[in-house]
């Protein structure tokens, strides 16, 4: 049995939302090279139409929104309320992107509405992805694109391995989750995104491995860079759930660890950590059944 899923929308609308979108402007910089090469992949055109799946704070719409043009159109979904209410904050209001809280899995979207289905790290999450994207390839014209960009194994992420290991024997362990449980690696096994595609009914599957290094937290000097980002990973990501219902010590020590690991790493106005994706491919070659229209914003 595959575990419950600890992403839930509840967390996501409450303290797991709310930190994103504190951290919104590191998050995306984090993010912003591996989401750049996921929209490459995908090659939009002017006046296509894209669906942008786990849009979060919407860089990634706004940045498609740029290379489709006022001819075309692009909907960024979230279960996020806080995070989508931020994509409309950054929005410009000339974009040709719009912005709906609702969780891609299950909501009701326009059959063959779209040319493009993409995810920047928005698509790790669901309880059971071979029905989601089964689901999302409805929404998608015959023909239509797939491409999106998901973490490879925890262990090949630095950005998680490091600081996950410097508070081994602070923080008392627990089991690691099960591979294929929702989270952001539960897509690291390659045969098993293949798997999960080629039962969704999706072709021409392609998945490449993208390393970058990540500028993690930020800072006007290189201590302040090292605090801010010791503090980010305290905040967010698998480490902040580690150490959710930890005492202040235990806190403590684990911040200092994690500082002293982080203080080995290059850069002087971030911390510059080693990430490791797969730039996913693949295309919509069959019909759909119905579905009905997503309601307005």
């Amino acid at each position: 049995m595959v575990e419950k899923n600890v992403y839930q929308v509840a967390d996501w609308n409450g303290q797991s939302g709310e930190r994103w979108v504190a951290y919104q402007a590191r998050l995306d910089a984090m993010m912003t090279v591996f989401g750049q090469a996921a929209i490459d992949a995908a090659a939009p055109a002017a006046s296509e139409r894209v669906l942008d799946v786990g849009c979060g704070a919407g860089a990634s719409s706004l940045d498609l929104a740029a290379r489709v043009g006022v001819g075309g159109h692009v909907l960024g979904v979230d279960i996020s309320e806080p995070l989508i209410g931020r994509a409309r904050t950054l929005a410009p209001q000339d974009t040709p992107a719009l912005f709906q809280v609702a969780d891609a899995s299950s909501a009701e979207l326009p059959q063959g509405a779209f040319d493009i289905l993409f995810s920047r790290f928005g698509v790790m999450f669901f309880d059971d992805p071979t029905a989601a994207f089964v689901h999302m390839r409805h929404a998608l014209r015959p023909g239509g694109r797939v491409a999106f960009v998901c973490w490879r194994g925890m262990a090949e992420n630095d950005w998680v391995r490091l600081p996950m290991g410097a508070i081994m024997g602070i923080v008392p362990p627990t089991a690691p989750p099960h591979p294929e449980a929702p989270g952001p690696f539960s897509f690291g096994d390659q045969k098993r995104v293949e798997r999960i595609l080629t039962a969704a009914g999706f072709t021409d599957i392609a998945i490449a491995p993208f390393d970058a290094s990540i500028p993690f937290g930020e800072g006007g000097t290189r201590d302040a860079a090292i605090d801010d980002a010791v503090e980010m990973t305290l905040e967010v990501g698998p480490l902040a759930r580690a150490l959710a219902d930890q005492p202040d010590d235990i806190r403590a020590r684990a911040s200092a660890a994690v500082r002293a690991a982080f203080a080995g790493l290059p850069g002087e106005r971030s911390v510059m950590i080693d990430g490791a994706a797969w730039i996913v491919t693949a295309r919509n070659s069959g019909g759909h059944s119905s579905a009905s229209a997503l309601p307005p914003p």
